[in-house]
């Protein structure tokens, strides 16, 4: 009779529920695990940082509509990897971490790097569950991947305690478990469909938010019928761009803020009122606004403003159902409304309000003017990865997108420190795709030496940092004594470019923005990883605002 031990059976697992890609860093008690998946077919990256490798992770199961694996040590490596599985879970991104542990023998006594694994995961996904048999593992992947996957997606935790990672069974006493399908697609009560295109025939001003959640059910081709069919206009969030091309017509993404103001009636598509809709309330949003939400979650409906008409499923399938609907309706939503005409007239003098800085060539540049070029220079088939505080919210509205699934940026949790972990995934996913990263200067350093990944595995990352100096922005120039420098403050000029030359790729300083192109397109043409440093002004900002970022 043949053995099998746990890390070939764990690895085995993965790659049978549909599990491509690993992403970790190796040590007690988790190496074997790493080897047995190149084994077994699963392309294993190693990584510099946890953080890094499990927000890689969760990039890929939104990519791949399977999640991938992040693989740490024990103690330490799951502490660290614990914000990767929260931001997966309130991006509802699938994603598994699976985490090292001290011998289950060795419980209570104090063993290295023994910690109480479980529970402190347990808060951040929706599965997590300690493996106490070898026999066991094909169990607990399947549970793990289906938990990831199945309903709102998020997160799942294994843990792997080191006698299970080196312990053997007799192959036929392993549990064998059922690959788990793609996950099904619930239908709304026709009634509630009947009823959703009710309400928003009774609109004046109606809007579509398009959010990530269309994205993830792979729902554009029925959400672009729908809008077409219609002619409400729309409005995408973060990373539901591309689900509609930003550049259509009715798209109100260039007059973002009076569109929620004024909108009477809001169709959320796959999309939650949470701060990055400002909470559905005003001033950001008509007071007596009404709601038609469809969400695949239940508890999701009526958070923070009551929806009149709730669809509850799948997004690909209820829009389907939708589009079929109008078949039989003669309504849509006519361009001569002035409702259309006001959206025009807002865009139209939001862009005269950003055109004198879009076309400032002055020295330090500014973020307008950068992003002017950055955008002609991104492909349309790019996967574009934003980070940072002023580089993503002005990025988001100056780099369109016209396909879904590729924009990654911070997300629902406003986390710092995703980009080379998402530039990585994207890398792996999609070899065949320009991937670009637009960077703030802060935001680079939280995972920076993920630079020496991409060289090492000669990923063709092209990096954008737009460099201020800053948290926010920085000073012209350093006080004599250094003990004052402001809280915000980070090295002027520092020379980002020369981190990536270090380990082997290319870069290049741009001090003058009449010099950015070039360097774009030499970056661009580069075999290899490339970084273009931009030197900003250190008080570039972005237009003035109606309300504070954070207003409700």
């Amino acid at each position: 009779m043949s053995k099998i031990d746990g890390a070939t059976l764990m690895a085995q697992s993965l790659k049978q529920q549909g599990v491509q890609y690993m992403f970790g860093i190796v040590g007690f008690p988790v190496g074997p695990i790493a080897s047995a998946a190149q084994k077994a077919g699963i392309q294993y990256i190693g990584m510099r940082n946890e953080q890094s490798a499990s927000y890689a992770a969760q990039a890929v199961g939104y990519m791949t509509g399977r999640p991938g694996a992040a693989l740490v040590v024990s103690g330490p490596g799951v502490v660290h990897g614990l914000a990767g599985l929260a931001n997966a879970q309130q991006n509802c991104w699938p994603m598994i971490l699976i985490g090292g542990a001290s011998p289950t023998y060795q419980n209570a006594m104090g063993a290295f790097q023994e910690e109480r694994q479980v529970q402190i995961a347990s808060p951040f996904c929706k599965f997590a569950h300690a493996v106490e048999h070898v026999h066991r593992i094909p169990f607990y992947v399947e549970m793990a991947v289906r938990h990831a996957i199945y309903g709102r997606p998020g997160a799942s935790y294994l843990d792997m305690p080191d006698d299970i990672i080196l312990g053997e069974v007799e192959e036929e006493k392993v549990h064998q478990a059922a690959t788990i399908g793609e996950p099904p697609r619930m239908a709304a009560m026709q009634q509630d469909i009947d009823t959703a295109l009710n309400v928003l025939e009774t609109a004046e001003r109606p809007l579509v938010i398009v959010g990530k959640g269309m994205a993830w059910s792979r729902a554009e081709d029925e959400v672009r019928a729908f809008v077409e069919r219609t002619q409400v206009p729309f409005l995408a969030s973060p990373m539901g761009k591309g689900v509609m091309d930003d550049t259509h017509p009715l798209s109100v993404g260039a007059a973002r803020s009076h569109a929620l103001q004024e909108a009477d009636v809001i169709f959320l598509l796959g999309a939650r009122l949470n701060w990055i809709m400002h909470f559905g309330q005003p001033p950001r949003f008509n007071k007596k606004v009404r709601i038609v939400q469809l969400d695949i979650s239940p508890e999701a409906i009526s958070q923070n403003v009551p929806a009149e008409v709730a669809l509850v499923g799948d997004g690909r399938a209820i829009v389907g159902q939708l589009n079929k609907a109008l078949e039989t309706r003669q309504w849509f939503y006519s361009k001569d409304t002035p409702w259309h005409a006001a959206i025009a007239e807002k865009s139209a003098a939001n862009a005269r309000q950003i055109k004198p800085m879009i076309d400032d060539h002055s020295t330090p540049t500014n973020y307008y003017r950068a992003l002017k070029d950055i955008s002609a220079w991104v492909p349309n088939d790019a996967v574009i990865i934003g980070e940072g505080a002023n580089t993503m919210d002005i990025g988001r509205t100056q780099l369109p997108n016209s396909a879904p699934r590729l924009r990654l940026d911070a997300g629902s949790y406003g986390t710092m420190g995703i980009g080379m972990g998402f530039a990585i995934a994207a890398a792996v996913v999609h070899p065949d795709r320009p991937i670009v990263s637009v960077s703030g200067d802060s935001a680079i350093g939280f995972s920076g030496m993920e630079i020496e990944t991409a060289c090492r595995y000669q990923l063709p990352v092209k990096v954008v940092v737009l460099n201020n100096g800053g948290i926010g922005g920085g000073i012209a120039e350093f006080p004599e004594d250094r003990g004052k420098l402001p809280p915000r403050v980070l090295t002027i000029g520092a020379r980002y470019d020369k981190m990536m030359e270090a380990f082997g790729g290319k870069g290049w300083y741009i001090e003058d923005p009449k010099d950015l192109r070039g360097a774009l397109d030499a970056a661009m043409a580069f075999d290899g990883p490339a970084l273009v440093n931009v030197r900003l002004h250190p008080e570039a900002g972005r237009k003035p605002q109606q309300f504070n970022w954070h207003t409700a």
